[in-house]
């Protein structure tokens, strides 16, 4: 009986070894294909080779995170129908992408546990407990600051620019986008921030998240005479719509939100994009400092020359994929180890939170039980392209106020 029991024994360790080791489901939504496939892409390649680092470094606990990057071309219903696949793969965390399909799948990934890691960084997802939104967002988290926030401060800035320019009447404001979920998950918080500011509000123009010819856009953008445009979509139709007010004469300052512009971007759009600013949320492949080497290393999973020069989409995607990480390793000493409630639970446990091994590339960050709003600390750069130079600047930082009434908006 002796020998029976201790055969039970070894049995049951053995078992319980091999679950422990069992790797991490996690999902990884992607739009690689779709209308803002042009930043989905380096966001989508951050997330993968970050993940693949951890792994190569031991994974969480030993633990590897077993992952296939999904790419749903940007379709809400394709992305509804990945998220079901998943279920049956019982993730515990997934990296996700867009404002559409991620405010559709809120309610979801709260009946089912699973935090949800976002490339949208829409105000809406901010407030985990509905005190002054409609829907609570308990299980969604994403790194930087909320796309109200960036063009707060891109208001901010304005404000201040138009002072030092010697305007004397109220500078005009437009907001310019795609009439879509994540364009417009701004404009009315950042409208009334800049009506607040002295700023008037002009009638929005609307163009395509697809690049096209943008020339009626840009004719009606020059005849409301507005001083500052807020650009809400993402870098390619960006570019095109630089490039089609540059044909006719429209002038205004132009302001991007974090998708709006990269290194890659300025390139293409040329003298278009000289004197533009955007909002950028992590440090840039052109800083050096500690952080930035292991950002680095990690970019080798995929470049092993190291030569890949990777814009701030791809390093915003790594902070990302590292507060998960760094989630999953706090769960993994709590009972029942790494599910979706410690992981979330886990998110609140640090206060200005910098992943380690990254500082001076996240921005540090703290998600509260009623506050999902990691920092709203905003870095602008401003581009200076003249003919084959080009470069870009941080100009302004701004430390948004975490007013109760903003929360979830």
């Amino acid at each position: 009986m002796k020998k029976s029991l201790l055969a039970s024994a070894a049995i049951l360790l053995a078992s319980t070894m091999a679950h422990a080791a069992d790797p991490i489901p996690v999902g990884h939504i992607a739009d690689l294909t779709g209308a803002t496939g042009s930043v989905g892409k380096p966001y989508a390649q951050g997330i993968a080779d970050a993940m693949k680092y951890i792994n190569s470094k031991g994974g969480v606990g030993g633990r590897t995170l077993a992952f296939e990057t999904t790419d749903y071309a940007y379709e809400v219903p394709r992305a509804m129908a990945h998220y079901k696949k998943l279920l049956d793969q019982k993730v515990v965390a997934i990296q996700g992408w867009g404002t559409g399909d991620t405010e559709a799948l809120v309610s979801f990934v709260a009946k089912d546990t699973i935090p949800y890691f976002s490339a949208s960084y829409s105000g809406h997802l901010t407030d985990p407990q509905g005190k002054t939104s409609a829907k609570a967002s308990p299980y969604n988290f994403f790194y930087g600051p909320s796309y109200s926030d960036g063009c707060r401060a891109l208001v901010e800035w304005a404000a201040d620019d138009w002072k030092k320019k010697g305007g004397t009447a109220k500078a005009k404001f437009v907001h310019m986008g795609d009439n879509h979920p994540y364009p417009n998950a701004p404009k009315d918080a950042c409208g009334a921030y800049a009506k607040e500011k002295g700023l008037e509000i002009l009638n929005p123009i609307q163009y395509s998240l697809k690049p096209g010819d943008f020339k009626a856009q840009c004719l009606s953008l020059k005849e409301s005479g507005a001083n500052y445009a807020y650009l809400a979509n993402t870098s390619g139709s960006t570019i095109a719509l630089l490039k089609s007010c540059e044909t006719v004469g429209a002038k205004p300052q132009y302001m991007g939100n974090v998708w709006g512009m990269d290194e890659a971007s300025l390139k293409a759009a040329g003298e278009a994009a000289n004197g533009m600013v955007w909002v950028v949320g992590a440090a840039t492949w052109a800083d050096n400092n500690a952080g930035m080497n292991l950002v680095r290393e990690i970019s080798k999973m995929s470049d092993p020359s190291g030569t890949e020069p990777r814009p701030g989409h791809y390093i915003r995607a790594v902070c990302s994929a590292f507060y998960m990480k760094e989630a999953m390793d706090a769960a993994s000493a709590m009972p029942g180890g790494v599910t979706g409630p410690n992981i979330k639970k886990a998110m609140y446990t640090k206060k200005d939170w910098v992943p380690a091994g990254l500082d001076g590339v996240c921005l540090p960050s703290t998600w509260k039980e009623d506050d999902h709003r990691g920092t709203t600390s905003v870095m602008v750069y401003q581009a200076s392209v003249k003919g084959t130079d080009i470069g870009m600047k941080k100009i302004f930082t701004a430390n948004i106020p975490r007013r109760t009434e903003w929360l979830g908006w």
